[in-house]
């Protein structure tokens, strides 16, 4: 009788993973639909390949930024200096009515950014919140930074580092890029 009980425990607990992975490879549960937010909205745009602009605004072939939407469109992947030992990468969410981002920094820290919701509509403005792996009061640290859409093929990124608390000289600065075709 024990067998009998086990055995239809593992037969009722196999055919429950079986029916759970079956469902999951076919994926055809309902999602939820992504957050409705301008900022998000404003990453979105964005998606694509970004290579450096040259001294006259054209582009080269040099990749800056590739920028996807995942997690069912409710999260922004940016992966800053692809394939490069510069690479780094930065996510960005929505929180209630806020669109945070959080950087995941060659430095080995991971500041935590939240646009300004009064940036003008061209642009996103980033806002120190906090982080981890690091102190702003001495650590090297990503600070804030102006995303400014110039037109649907060009952005610019002005970065603003911090050490010591204070404004770094030597980190960060502009990057112009242009959308790849």
């Amino acid at each position: 009788m024990t067998r009998f009980l086990i055995c239809g425990l593992l037969l009722t607990a196999f055919s429950c993973v079986a029916y759970a992975e079956d469902k999951h490879e076919k994926h055809d549960h309902p999602l939820p639909p992504a957050p409705k937010n301008a900022q998000l909205d404003k990453m979105k745009s964005l998606v694509g390949t970004w290579v450096k602009a040259d001294e006259n605004g054209k582009a080269t072939e040099e990749v800056v930024s590739v920028i996807k939407s995942t997690a069912g469109g409710s999260a922004i992947e940016e992966t800053i200096f692809p394939g490069t030992p510069m690479e780094m990468v930065s996510i960005y969410t929505v929180d209630g009515a806020d669109l945070f981002m959080t950087h995941y920094c060659i430095l080995g820290n991971q500041p935590k950014l939240k646009a300004d919701p009064k940036a003008p509509a061209n642009q996103l403005r980033w806002i120190f919140v906090g982080g981890t792996n690091l102190d702003p009061k001495k650590d090297k640290h990503m600070h804030g930074g102006t995303l400014t859409i110039v037109d649907k093929d060009h952005i610019e990124m002005n970065g603003e580092g911090w050490e010591n608390g204070e404004p770094a000289k030597e980190m960060c600065g502009v990057m112009k890029m242009v959308r790849k075709q």
